[in-house]
Formats: structure tokens, sequence, C-alpha cells
């Protein structure tokens, strides 16, 4: 595995973002713009299945926030790679790293496994917000609100 690791650390994207501090901002930059879009979509979007502003029908910003969420992750996705490349020996083996990759993927894996349901197709139809869609809102909330902690957490904990 380290192997790997070190390869993706001769990328010629990880070398030329560790040989610019400038080029370093800007991916870091879009990576928090990323994530802000993951949380921009979803906490809203959570907060309306869990009942706030009933008056903004599901079926109007579900598939919007949904969309804009996923398109967010892709992004987050790419831009992590990139800083990620910068050190994956390092980052690899950062608690708080491996902690936000975990709720990365389960975030991504419970907003999936929502999205496959009868009771969420009858949601952004104008149908009824089920106790499934409800706790998969909470459970997003937690989710990402400890990615965010984790992804912050990581600096402090590097070498």
């Amino acid at each position: 595995m380290d192997e790997v690791l070190a390869w993706i650390g001769t990328l010629p994207f990880a070398l030329a973002i560790r040989r610019s501090a400038t080029l370093y901002i800007f991916v870091n930059a879009a990576h928090i713009l990323s994530f802000g879009i993951i949380i921009g979509a979803i906490l809203p979007l959570d907060l309306r299945l869990l009942g706030l502003a009933r008056a903004v029908p599901v079926a109007v910003v579900g598939p919007y926030l949904s969309h804009a969420a996923a398109v967010g992750v892709a992004l987050t996705i790419a831009t992590g790679f990139c800083l990620f490349s910068v050190n994956p020996l390092e980052y690899a083996s950062n608690p708080a790293f491996l902690t936000k990759m975990t709720l990365l993927a389960v975030g991504v894996f419970n907003a999936g496994l929502l999205h496959l349901t009868p009771q969420w197709r009858a949601a952004i139809k104008g149908g009824p917000l089920t106790l499934r869609v409800r706790l998969s809102a909470v459970l997003s909330l937690m989710i990402w609100t400890g990615a965010v902690v984790a992804g912050r957490w990581i600096g402090f904990l590097l070498e």
C-alpha cells in the first residue's frame, strides 16, 4: 500500500501543487467551496425533510438540492484527491483524515440508499415524509457535520 501511496505523490498534478503555494491555495479553496456546496444543499434539504419550512415543497427543492449536493460531492472528491496527493503517506495515517473519508463514504451511502427507496420517490412527488425519510435526514445532518469537523481536525494532527 505504501508503494501506491508513494506513486500517488509522484503524479504530475501532485508535483505541481506541491511546488506552487498559489496552486495549493486555489485547490484548497476549491475544496472548501465544494464542501460548501454539499453543506449548502444538504443542510436545508435535511431540515426541510425534518419539517422545517413546510411552505417549501419537497417536490420542488428535493431534486434540485440533491443534484447540487451530488455535484458538490464530485467536486470535493476531485479536489480532495489533489490535496491528498501532495502528501499521501501522511494523510493516509491521519486519524482525522480517515474519519472524514469514512464519514464521506457513509454520507454518500446514506443518500444513495435513500434515493433508491419508494419513500423518497413519493416524497419528491409531494407525498408524505415518512419515518424512513426523516431518519435518513437526521443521519445525514450528523454525518455531514461530522465530516466538516473531521476535515478541520486534519490540520491539527499533521506532523
